[in-house]
This record gives C-alpha cells, structure tokens and sequence, in this order.
C-alpha cells in the first residue's frame, strides 16, 4: 500500500505486526515527524526518550529497536540510506512559531496534524523526527542543520507490533529544518 503525505499534512496508517513501513523524502531534504501509538492502548506511544535511554545513543542506527513509553519494543531499523535523525525536539505546533517566528496562528504544524489524523487530543507529541539534522556541541547547545537527505533516500522499518501511525511532512519553512522548503514524503507499507 502506497500513501502520499502532502507538504505540511499527515497521515494516519494502521500497520500490523510483521509489516515494513518505509518512509522516503521524495524530493530530499524533508522532515517527517513520526509517531505511533499501540493499536491495543493508546496509553501506549513511541518514545524517542525511552529508545534514548534503552541505547544510550542519541543516533540510531540499522539493527536498533524504537520503544514505547512502557520500554516495550515498538519497531525495528532494517534499512537506512541517511543515518541522520532527531530524537529531541517536540513536533511544531503553533505556540512554536509564535516564540520563534511571531506566525503561529494558521500556520500548519505537525503537532494539530498527528492529533488530528489518530484523532487524539496529546498535550505534546515528542516523534521520532525522520530525516531531521541536529546536533550538540561541547557545551550542550543543539545546532539544526540542513538534512542530508537526497531525492528517493529512505528508511524501513518493521513494526513490532499492531501500531496506529501519526506521521507528517514537516511545516517548518521558516528555518533549515527542511532547507527552507516544505515538501512531500512517501510512505509504503507492506
């Protein structure tokens, strides 16, 4: 099954255990702000602090397992062409542009866009940021760089579980989180 997230948009995608979801920056340089809930609980949710922790690492890397916030394994890494990822920041949302860029209200943003689509109301959603370039110095501060992505790079993963997927083109044009431009990305489940 073939879906297209339009720039600035979502999509919800129920996926079943065994399945591989694979995500692809058409055009190169696009975020994508991942997240997913148990389809059994949605008390149960991907957690970038929780696979943080389970690793060690703030890079993750083929092979790696993402958790839940119960420290069960949600998915598996089987293919990555970029090796870049954020697991820090919380999807944008229109209080972000507000203190950033004084634009919020209207602006599309990935936050009302994953609530809306798994149609939840979560007061924050911290997604796995597919794509998305940062980094931290010695002295802590957190860079966010243009992606490395290029036109048809991609990631495949496997859920470990029965997921209900909340993913998102990035609406973020205001910085180089997406190079400036808000594109589409690509997703295949099967």
């Amino acid at each position: 099954m073939e879906y297209f997230i339009s720039a600035c948009s979502g999509k919800r995608i129920d996926v079943k255990k065994g399945q591989r979801i694979t995500v692809i920056d058409i055009e190169g340089g696009q975020v994508a702000d991942f997240f997913a809930v148990s389809a059994l609980s949605s008390e149960e949710f991907l957690s970038p602090a929780v696979t943080l922790d389970c690793h060690g690492s703030l890079k993750l890397n083929v092979g790696d397992e993402l958790y839940t916030n119960l420290y069960h394994s949600m998915f598996r890494i089987l293919l990555d062409d970029v090796g870049v990822h954020d697991l820090l920041f919380p999807s944008c949302r229109p209080e972000m542009y507000d203190f950033f860029y004084k634009n919020g209200e209207g602006h599309p943003n990935c936050f009302d866009n994953i609530n809306s689509v798994l149609e939840e109301h979560r007061s924050i959603i911290n997604p796995v940021n597919l794509f998305m370039n940062t980094t931290i110095d010695t002295n802590g501060k957190i860079t966010i760089h243009p992606p490395v992505s290029k036109a048809g790079d991609k990631i495949v993963l496997e859920a470990l579980m029965d997921v209900c997927v909340g993913i998102a083109a990035c609406s973020v044009s205001e910085s180089d989180t997406n190079k400036g431009k808000c594109t589409p990305i690509k997703v295949y489940i099967d």
